[in-house]
């Protein structure tokens, strides 16, 4: 009596297992192919391209006067040598405080686009796993090995782009609604945190 039981348990089981509905997203590549996110990503690119070039024009203003002291200085007089020196100095202050800024509001600018797509993609999977039954949709680079076939991340990005909303929109809509899910609500818009999601863990990003 007592091994029927324990097989009918384990039956049971089985059968409850059998059941559930399992998926996984690529989170990465759905950030990457996604309409908005190619957007996102082309508009950071010419960004940082102009950031560049301005960085590069000031380097090589710093270090046009690093050369000028190195061949002529000793040539110079005291007063001309001073004043190239307090120029250079100036302009290389100027330069790295320019370069820390530049990379600081690149950086920044990246998060907020990151994690407005990235709470968008959340709420796409939120809707996707409700109306399809899915058990558990998990995050790709939180998995050791899964089959393929579970891969839904071309149905999200399909999902998503067809919705043509604005990076950020979804979510913000939702967290206006009540008894909504709040993804990454963290200052500075950031991925949403693994207390709510274990989608954008820190390693996505539109500027890969």
């Amino acid at each position: 009596m007592v091994v029927a039981l324990a097989l009918a348990a384990i039956m049971a089981a089985g059968v409850a297992h059998a059941e559930d509905k399992l998926a996984f997203v690529d989170i990465q590549r759905a950030l990457n192919d996604c309409h908005n996110g190619k957007v996102a990503r082309a508009e950071f690119k010419t960004r940082l391209q102009r950031v560049q070039s301005q960085l590069e024009r000031e380097q090589s203003e710093v270090q046009s006067l690093k050369d000028e002291i190195e061949k002529k200085g000793s040539l110079m007089q005291p007063d001309e040598r001073q004043s190239v020196e307090n120029e250079y100095a100036k302009k290389l202050r100027d330069f790295q405080a320019d370069y820390k800024t530049s990379s600081d509001e690149l950086q920044q600018r990246d998060r907020q686009m990151t994690g407005a797509i990235v709470r968008d993609l959340a709420m796409v999977v939120q809707q996707i796993g409700r109306r399809d039954g899915y058990t558990m949709v998990m995050e790709k680079g939180s998995l050791l090995w899964a089959t393929p076939s579970i891969d839904i991340t071309d149905q999200v990005i399909r999902a998503y782009d067809a919705m043509n909303v604005k990076p950020g929109s979804l979510a913000a809509e939702a967290e206006q609604s009540p008894g909504a899910t709040s993804f990454g609500s963290r200052a500075g818009g950031g991925a949403p945190s693994s207390s709510s999601s274990s989608i954008g863990s820190g390693r996505s990003t539109i500027s890969k």
